[in-house]
């Protein structure tokens, strides 16, 4: 079983916005960092954003290609994290993945999900 399940993508044209989930079925995220990335084709992979498990951490971490578009949030009572996307482009055009590390973004991934995709398109 996957351990991480992503959620939200889809069809949008620019301008437009989605909001992307992520959540896990086996283990609690609370202690976990997750940070989202995406892959367009043709392209590798790019880290987008990252949240560390507290606040006390650290504030979230933004590419400057979404900054001040996307952001990340996390809600623990739920087991979700999630990123909403605004003011979408066709260069956002991505599969789009969640990654879980223990309490630090700066740490390696340990845990991926198979993604979900955003196609942005008129």
């Amino acid at each position: 079983q996957v351990p991480l399940v992503e959620s939200g993508g889809g069809l949008v044209r620019p301008g437009g916005s989605l909001r992307l989930s992520c959540t896990a079925s086996e283990f609690t995220l609370d202690e976990y960092a997750i940070g989202w990335f995406r892959q367009a084709p043709g392209k590798e992979r790019e880290e987008i954003s990252c949240i560390n498990s507290d606040v006390s951490h650290g504030v979230p971490a933004y590419a400057d290609s979404v900054t001040g578009r996307f952001t990340i949030s996390r809600d623990n009572s739920k087991n979700m994290i999630y990123l909403i996307m605004t003011n979408l482009k066709p260069e956002d055009t991505a599969v789009y993945y969640c990654a879980a590390a223990f309490r630090w973004c700066r740490d390696p991934m340990d845990y991926w999900g198979k993604g979900t995709q955003v196609t942005v398109s008129s």
